[in-house]
Formats: C-alpha cells, sequence, structure tokens
C-alpha cells in the first residue's frame, strides 16, 4: 500500500517511518537558515544615508571615553549645530568600541533620547540614525541601552517622515534578537498594535512595507515566538496585510514581497491557526504568486533574488496544503510553476529543486485531479529525469510519482507508457535505501495493476534484479523485494497466457 503522506516541513512526532527524512528536511533548514544570514535577510540591517559619501569609511578609529564625553557635551550646548555634531556621533558609533564607550558615558542616552523627543525634526532624524547604528551592534548590553528609546521609535511608526518611520522600523527590527528581555519590552510597550498600524496607514509605501516586514520577521524567529509572539501577530490586524503584501512590484522589486513571504512562513509553520490563514487567502495568494513566478522563471528570468521569494512561497504552499488547505484542482498552471522550478534550479540551488517536489508530492497526495493534470500536462518524463539526481531530489520524484500510480490501473499505464520501469530499473541499484524503497513501493503499486506492466518488467530483465535487491539489500528492502517476488510473477507461461 503507498503511503499517501503530505510531508510537514516541521516533521510529525507520529511518523516514526520518517526519522531518516526528519533528519535530511533539518538539515537543509540549518543550510537555508545560513543562505538567509549570508544574504543578510535574518541578520541586522544597517541602513545606509545616500547623502553622504564613502560613509562607511568613518569611524573606524574608536574613540577614547574622554573624546565620547566631549561629543556629548558638544551636542548638549550645540544650539544651532545640534544637528550637525549628532550626525559627527553617528559617525563616530559606527565603530564597535565606540559604541560600548558610548552607553557607559554618564548622561549619553539621556541626551539621545531627549535629541529624539525634540521638536527640531532634523536633530530627531539624526539622533534617530544614532540610535540605528547603535542597534547594529552584535553586543547584546548595547541593545539594551537603546529600551528607553523604545516608546519614542514606535510613536514615530504612526509619523508624518516616512524616512524617520523607516529609520525607526530597522532599528526596531534590530533590537528584536538581542535578547528575550528586549522583545518582552518591545512586545509590553505594544510593537504588534504599531507595526499593523503602520502597515495600514503605510501600505501603498513598499520601502516601509518591506520594513515592516523585516521587524516582523525578526520578531516572529523568537525561539518563544509561538507561545508569546504569534498569538499576538494573530489577534492583531496585521495578517491581511501581509498576505497582499506577497505580490512582487516589478518596479520596486521583490523586497517587500520576500520579507513578508518569510513572516507568512513562520506564522504557517507554527501551526497555531492555519485555518484563518486560509481563509484569509494565504493559500490562493501563495499559489497565484507562484505560477507568475513560474511564467517568469519559464522564460529564463533567474536573476533579481526572484529564487529568495520562491523558497519561502514553496514553504507556505506545502504546509499549508497539509494543514487542509485546497487548491482549485482544474487550475494546472501551479504544476506547470513547480515542474519548471525543480529543472531550472537543479544545477544552480539543488535544494530549491527538492523543496519544488516537495510542494508538487503536498499537492497531488490524495488528489486525482492534480495527478491527472500532471499526465495530461506530459510533466512525468521530467520527474523521470530527476530520477538519476541525488541529495533527496529522486527521492521527492518517486513520492509525486507514487502519488500518481496510487490512484490505480489507468494511471499505472501511463506511467508504464513514459518509460518509469526502465527508470526504476535504474533507482533499484542505487546506493539510497530510501530511494530503493521507495522504488520498490512504486513498482509494486504498478506490477498490481495490470498483467501487461508485469510481461514488460519481465522483458527489462527485471526479475533477476529484483533477485539481486532481495538478496544484497538491507532486511526491509529484501521483505519488499520478496513480497513482489511471491505475489506478483507468474511463471513465464502464465505470461504468455495473459498476454495472448
Amino acid at each position: 500500500m503507498w503511503r499517501l503522506k503530505t510531508v510537514h516541513h516541521k516533521a510529525s512526532g507520529s511518523a516514526s517511518d520518517l526519522e531518516e527524512f526528519k533528519r535530511k528536511r533539518r538539515e537543509f533548514e540549518k543550510a537555508l537558515r545560513q543562505a538567509r544570514r549570508d544574504r543578510q535577510l535574518i541578520s541586522k540591517r544597517l541602513l545606509q544615508n545616500v547623502d553622504e559619501e564613502d560613509s562607511m569609511k568613518t569611524g573606524s578609529t574608536p574613540l577614547s571615553p574622554a573624546q565620547v564625553r566631549e561629543m556629548i557635551r558638544g551636542v548638549q550646548t550645540g544650539g544651532e549645530e545640534k544637528a550637525v555634531r549628532l550626525a559627527s556621533l553617528r559617525k563616530a558609533l559606527r565603530n564597535p568600541e565606540t559604541q560600548l564607550t558610548f552607553i557607559k558615558s554618564e548622561n549619553s542616552m539621556h541626551m539621545l533620547i531627549g535629541q529624539l523627543s525634540a521638536h527640531n525634526a532634523q536633530c530627531q532624524l539624526e539622533a534617530a540614525r544614532c540610535l540605528h547604528e547603535l542597534s547594529h551592534s552584535t553586543h547584546p548590553s548595547v541593545g539594551q541601552a537603546c529600551l528607553p528609546a523604545g516608546p519614542y521609535l514606535l510613536t514615530y511608526l504612526s509619523g508624518q517622515s516616512t524616512k524617520l518611520t523607516e529609520l525607526c522600523l530597522y532599528t526596531l527590527g534590530n533590537l528584536c534578537p538581542d535578547s528575550a528581555v528586549v522583545r518582552e519590552k518591545l512586545l509590553a510597550q505594544g510593537i504588534v498594535s504599531a507595526l499593523a498600524n503602520c502597515i495600514h496607514n503605510q501600505r501603498y509605501n513598499l520601502a516601509v512595507v518591506e520594513a515592516v516586514g523585516f521587524t516582523l520577521s525578526q520578531l516572529l524567529q523568537a525561539k518563544d515566538a509561538t507561545e508569546k509572539i504569534i498569538p499576538v501577530v494573530m489577534a492583531s490586524k496585521i495578517v491581511p496585510h501581509v498576505i497582499s503584501a506577497l505580490t512582487p512590484d516589478p518596479e520596486f522589486g521583490f523586497g517587500p514581497a520576500i520579507e513578508c513571504m518569510w513572516c507568512l512562513h513562520y506564522l504557517v509553520s507554527s501551526n497555531l491557526d492555519n485555518s484563518m490563514l486560509i481563509a484569509q487567502g494565504a493559500l490562493s495568494q501563495c499559489s497565484a504568486v507562484l505560477i507568475t513566478l513560474g511564467g517568469a522563471v519559464a522564460q529564463g528570468n533567474l536573476v533579481g533574488g526572484i529564487e529568495l521569494l520562491i523558497w519561502p512561497l514553496l514553504r507556505c504552499l506545502g504546509n499549508l496544503l497539509v494543514s487542509g488547505g485546497d487548491v482549485m484542482p482544474e487550475d494546472t498552471r501551479l504544476l506547470a510553476a513547480l515542474c519548471v522550478f525543480s529543472q531550472a534550479y537543479l544545477h544552480l540551488h539543488p535544494a530549491l529543486s527538492r523543496e519544488s517536489l516537495w510542494a508538487l508530492n503536498n499537492l497531488t497526495a490524495g488528489s486525482s485531479g492534480f495527478c491527472s493534470g500532471l499526465l495530461l500536462l506530459n510533466m512525468v518524463p521530467i520527474l523521470i529525469q530527476l530520477l538519476s539526481f541525488s541529495k533527496g531530489i529522486n527521492s521527492m520524484a518517486l513520492r509525486v510519482l507514487g502519488n500518481i500510480a496510487h490512484h490505480g490501473t489507468e494511471y499505472c499505464v501511463r506511467l508504464t507508457q513514459a518509460g518509469l520501469l526502465t527508470a526504476l530499473c535504474a533507482t533499484l541499484k542505487m546506493a539510497e535505501p530510501e530511494v530503493v524503497t521507495l522504488s520498490l513501493e512504486v513498482l509494486y503499486m504498478l506490477l498490481s495493476s495490470s498483467p501487461q506492466v508485469i510481461e514488460e518488467f519481465t522483458r527489462l530483465n527485471g526479475v533477476p534484479l529484483l533477485e539481486a535487491v532481495q538478496y544484497n539489500s538491507e532486511e526491509e528492502h529484501s521483505v519488499k523485494a520478496a513480497y513482489i517476488l511471491d505475489h506478483q510473477f507468474p511463471s513465464f507461461s502464465e505470461v504468455e497466457s495473459l498476454s495472448s
């Protein structure tokens, strides 16, 4: 019996037969998190002041405590030059040692927060930039020192200056991962409702939407997010705005969609209320965007970071399908998109190819409509070609082919006509136990479907191959091979009578 199981991205504890698969999935998650860090999608962000030239070269030399105190006094007594002196302080704060010296200096944060709350717009902006530089620090004490500024940063999310709003959002996003103390304080100060109001008011400003997505994703990645943060987010009005931002803007780029897509992924992976997410259109939106991106990739558009959006989209699609979400069965464009991704990224990003097949597996599990669609669109040869690739790609392709074969004789005959028997003769010789096991299961369904398939397998010299598998494989494979030999293969005279 074919195990018709959609595969959770967060593996189920009750599926003991998937322990190896779960281990590989955890390794893949680790690799993906590293990839996101490398692209600064999960790490802290540092906004650059576009009005400056060679700004990153400034502040490379650490300042002494005396120099820092002098800069603080200069701002306090600066008069009309306060904004200029705050700008100089901001440049100095790019040095990690100067950051630590600054927060240890008397009245340093009091001075900075005083300027942040002042009525001078330019001083406000420069003080916010100083806090932003501090928030980029990797030292936990720096983030905690910035906590008194939290209420002001949250207040300015509803301000008139979009430049200040964006700056405050990235500063808050940088502070979120520093410690549980910082997160709890920001949650108590109402960061989730502030983000919801901000994205509602600024939904047409894509730079701000991207910043909201970044800050929210930083919150949602906390270890205690499922218990303390996600329920608050789900109860807020932010989720519909996140879902509506998933469609990339052709002129602005993928940034807002990528950030909001990762937010949705973290919400879906929590499994707290996926039915509500589906009801709000998460599944249909993910499907629509994947179809659009599939068309772009099919035309050769593999640049511009498009894969960074495809990845979380696939995650959400697969996990929402596990949660019981339905996609319109007649829309086979989604099948085509997933097959396009599995081919296009086969060599460039093999893990993304595997992820596409994982989503395709969850889409076809138990769905005769989508399985028929794969046959009608002649996509089975694509899946068969993928059986020669390792890194989990072949095993995922076998799962999809098994989903098709599970639907009975007509499906099995079509698979045989497409050349699956020949491909299985090759996968049965592979060294990967999971591939051999899945190959035997698919083979069993094919051989059970009709005498013609048995005859074809015999013609391909498949019986000696099964005997070799039974003799050489591990115990589990031997049992499966023996079962096929004992129950499926008649004598040659019986084969002849069946075919006549």
